[in-house]
């Protein structure tokens, strides 16, 4: 970027899944020049394979891409993060000191990994059994912990909502069994899946499903347990009640820990946030409910639907279909139902596609009971998906 380019016809802030695929489906339509995106990082990870990544079926190195490759051509890369939004007057400043301003803006800068919010996990995370998918710098720690796994406690957490992917907690617990049965260590162990929901997932018809999983493998479940604490030391999980407030302390030697998550602390001081500190959006149409100029997608928004990127993949046309209509003075046309998709992986070769809306109704893509466990299935998680993200999303061409 040079120097005096400050103003962009359209900024957007954030180049991850969100961010690219919306500038990739604009620079498709529109001058690229046009488009500046706002983005620190200059690696690019694609975290869905994590949960494989942590079950042992691919290196880490798979997900990793450079985020120049993927930054549309024509486009102007600012690399930088932003400090503050100035929606009133079309403005943002970024940590670097610059002041930039837009005729319309798309925020989508993902979620934000909480990991001081456990007492304890931040220092603990990678080392001495304590592992987790939700880090490119810690997923290798957990196959190291599942393939080396003697016998004992294996404890499995999930935080309340909203987190990235509602399945992933339970997805690397049910491949650890099986690694487990495969080294034979399975009948020394015990798998315990302590999670703030009340059932093992939100949509009954995919919950049914994983409750028979549970029980075949003889997991045991503790729901509306939060983790609140990690006693690395003592190798000890303290979990909250979600109703009570009771804490109960469980030994482990080994636990896998979905870290609370929460919007990126920028957001969540901005004019832009909601009361919950999300960018506050009509769910439909993807505008800011106060900002009309001002669109945000995927796991930034106030959208209430799983924080996946199948919901991206979505949202996104909403987005680019609406932000042009209100440039062009016309009334936003298009409307998102809140989809997403949670490829529930029950273990290796065996997968569920759970597919719903906004009102947990299954919107199934494929002519047969996707509530069963299936390799075909399994197959598109591991191997299909990757490419449509790689060269379909990210291109702007799915």
């Amino acid at each position: 970027m040079t120097a005096s380019k400050t103003h962009f016809p359209i900024l957007i802030v954030g180049g991850g899944t969100a961010g690219l695929t919306v500038a990739a489906r604009l620079a498709n339509v529109i001058d690229p020049a046009e488009i500046g995106i706002i983005e620190p990082s200059t690696k690019h990870y694609y975290q869905p394979i994590w949960t494989l990544v942590g079950g042992g079926v691919f290196p880490k190195e798979v997900s990793e891409r450079e985020e120049a490759d993927f930054i549309p051509a024509g486009t102007k890369w600012i690399h930088d993060a932003v400090e503050a939004f100035s929606p009133e007057e079309n403005a943002l400043t970024t940590k670097g000191g610059k002041r930039l301003t837009y005729d319309f803006l798309v925020v989508a800068p993902g979620i934000q990994i909480d990991w001081g919010k456990v007492k304890g996990l931040k220092e603990a995370v990678g080392k001495d059994g304590v592992c987790s998918n939700y880090s490119y710098d810690t997923v290798q720690t957990t196959w190291d912990n599942i393939r080396q796994f003697q016998g004992g406690t294996a404890v499995f957490t999930q935080p309340p909502p909203p987190f990235k992917c509602g399945g992933a907690p339970q997805k690397i617990m049910y491949l650890a069994d099986d690694a487990f049965r495969q080294n034979g260590v399975r009948e020394k162990t015990k798998i315990v899946y302590a999670s703030a929901a009340a059932v093992s997932f939100q949509v009954k018809k995919y919950a049914d499903t994983m409750d028979k999983v549970i029980a075949r493998k003889g997991i045991e479940t503790r729901y509306k347990h939060n983790l609140v604490e990690i006693r690395a030391a003592a190798k000890e999980a303290v979990f909250k009640h979600t109703e009570t407030g009771e804490e109960t302390t469980i030994g482990y030697d080994m636990i896998h820990v979905t870290p609370p998550q929460s919007s990126p602390d920028f957001i969540k001081q901005s004019a832009l946030a909601s009361s919950a500190g999300w960018v506050d959006v009509d769910k439909a149409t993807l505008q800011h409910v106060r900002f009309p100029n001002v669109f945000s997608l995927g796991d930034a928004s106030s959208l209430p639907t799983s924080k996946t990127g199948a919901a991206v993949r979505k949202q996104a046309p909403i987005v680019v279909e609406n932000l042009l209509a209100l440039r062009q003075r016309k009334a936003v046309p298009a409307s998102y139902d809140g989809y997403t998709s949670c490829p529930l992986v029950t273990g290796y070769g065996k997968l569920v596609m759970a597919e719903f809306d906004y009102d947990l109704k299954p919107q199934e893509t494929f002519p047969f009971d996707q509530s069963q466990e299936r390799y075909s299935m399994y197959l598109v998680k591991a191997h299909l998906l990757p490419k449509l993200y790689w060269y379909g999303m990210l291109r702007g061409r799915a």
